[in-house]
């Protein structure tokens, strides 16, 4: 690992940040590798929307007019801070516009182009009225697409702006932003820019796209999904593109806040617990089933946290479920917002067992921390997983991961057998529900018939480390490639 040769300036953006903002991982990443870097000196500052639904007494900092297409809208810059581990102050920028911004949600409006396009200028246009000029933008998620195509397109003919590198993560490719050609009128750029090789994409105006072609540097989740979406199967149809550039494409296992996710002093716990008394962890699960009406029992608990979407697998669940109940009285605590499909499923489900079933149709942090310092496993088939936070948090409080071994989890999981004194869940490749159904009789087998072997898998759970010390150096890593590229002229594709 390379030292670091001085400090740099990074600024985060995302659409998304916990505790602000959040309705999955992309939150979770955004409120927590931030403060890794400020631990490492590193000056960071994050800049995110303010929507309505954010209660901050964020200080004015300045307003400035930022171009959409005919118009001219006012962003009003405030500065609110989240802390490191340290104690020190991680500058976070709010863009509020009662136009765009000020809603209840976060996505899914009719505007959804302009708001995020409205983001994408107002981050490069607050620089110069904050005083903070970045060696490194680190754009996450489509949202922040655009960023690296105007940097390229119009902002870098700037002094100010033209040393600036970019850094793309993908954490989900299936979300594109895929929107009209007629979106591009709000980017206010001279043509040249809406083509195949550049931000066009079938038709259509691409913001992944966009980070794709146009960062510096482009980085994914984990290295076995920078491998998967390569292909035809996992490229969402961007396979081309990223394969045009896959020399600048790496792959780094998200962490998680040891912080944040701490059995041993988790508030929301029935019973705290540390690898030096992993035996109180039983003490949630028999809170758990008195809380949620499930019957005293010593057989299996399982637990899902999830979005409840055709990604996650969830299907395989529902096609082995009922045997795993009926033959070893398996109970099943599901968490998560989703699919009406979903929904309904996993409602009739508890229904027909309400001593074995829970389901809970929320989002909802307190409980998902009980469900998993409570549950015996934590189940993950996913058709694809980028990274994946479940099965991490998981093994922070000790329940064993039954996944997929596909992107995230087939780099975090290894599965284990009688010869195999690593492993530290159970994982299946085919994606059946016969394959998923054997791996779950598996994982019951031993823990049913050898408990001796399954405290070691919950001590090696409890005993691992994903927090975000060895990514937070890989991004830096990168942060400096990016750096000594541009200092050194070295050209991108798009240049």
């Amino acid at each position: 690992m390379k030292s670091n040769k001085k400090q740099l300036k990074v600024l985060f953006v995302s659409a998304e940040v916990d505790p602000f903002a959040k309705t999955g991982g992309l939150a979770d990443v955004a409120g927590s590798l931030p403060k890794e870097l400020s631990v490492l000196g590193h000056d960071v500052r994050i800049v995110m929307p303010r929507y309505g639904v954010i209660s901050t007494n964020a200080k004015y900092v300045a307003d400035i007019p930022v171009e959409i297409g005919h118009r001219t809208e006012t962003c009003v810059i405030k500065e609110s801070n989240i802390f490191d581990e340290d104690n020190r102050e991680v500058p976070i920028y709010f863009i509020e516009n009662h136009n765009y911004f000020n809603r209840k949600g976060i996505y899914c409006y009719f505007d959804d182009a302009q708001r995020f396009i409205l983001l994408c200028k107002a981050a490069l246009e607050m620089l110069p009225a904050i005083g903070f000029k970045p060696d490194i933008i680190h754009c996450n998620d489509w949202h922040t697409g655009p960023i690296c195509l105007l940097l390229k397109e119009k902002y870098q003919m700037n002094d100010f702006y033209k040393d600036i590198s970019t850094i793309y993560t993908v954490h989900n490719l299936e979300y594109q932003g895929n929107f009209s050609a007629d979106v591009t009128r709000y980017l206010n750029l001279k043509e040249g820019y809406f083509v195949p090789e550049k931000a066009e994409f079938y038709g259509m105006f691409s913001f992944m796209k966009c980070g794709l072609v146009y960062s510096d540097i482009i980085s994914t989740v984990s290295k076995k999904y920078a491998e998967e979406i390569l292909t035809e199967e996992y490229g969402e149809k961007m396979e081309g593109v990223l394969n045009s550039r896959k020399e600048d494409l790496f792959g780094i296992v998200n962490g998680i806040s040891y912080e944040e996710f701490n059995p041993g002093k988790d508030k929301c716990l029935f019973a705290n617990f540390d690898k030096g008394n992993a035996e109180l962890k039983k003490l949630n699960k028999q809170a758990i089933q008195d809380e949620l009406n499930l019957h005293r029992s010593q057989a299996p608990l399982m637990g899902i946290v999830t979005r409840l979407t055709g990604q996650k697998g969830l299907e395989l669940l529902l096609g082995c479920i009922d045997d795993l109940i009926i033959k070893e009285n398996v109970q099943l605590i599901v968490l998560g917002l989703g699919d009406e499909c979903y929904h309904n499923a996993f409602s009739e489900l508890q229904k027909k067992y309400p001593l074995n079933v829970a389901a809970f149709f929320e989002f909802n942090a307190a409980l998902a921390k009980k469900i998993y310092a409570a549950c015996d496993m934590f189940l993950m088939p996913s058709r694809f997983e980028p990274c994946g936070l479940g099965q991490i948090i998981s093994l922070r409080y000790g329940t064993i991961p039954v996944v997929r071994a596909t992107g995230g989890l087939a780099e975090t999981i290894i599965d284990y057998d009688e010869n195999n004194s690593e492993g530290n869940g159970f994982s299946f490749d085919e994606f059946s529900v016969s394959e998923f159904d054997k791996t779950i009789q598996r994982a019951v087998n031993v823990y049913k018939n050898k408990p001796e072997i399954w405290q070691k898998l919950i001590l090696r759970a409890l005993n691992s480390d994903f927090s975000w010390k060895k990514p937070t150096k890989a991004y830096l890593e990168l942060y400096e490639s990016a750096v000594e590229r541009k200092n050194k002229g070295v050209l991108t594709v798009n240049e």
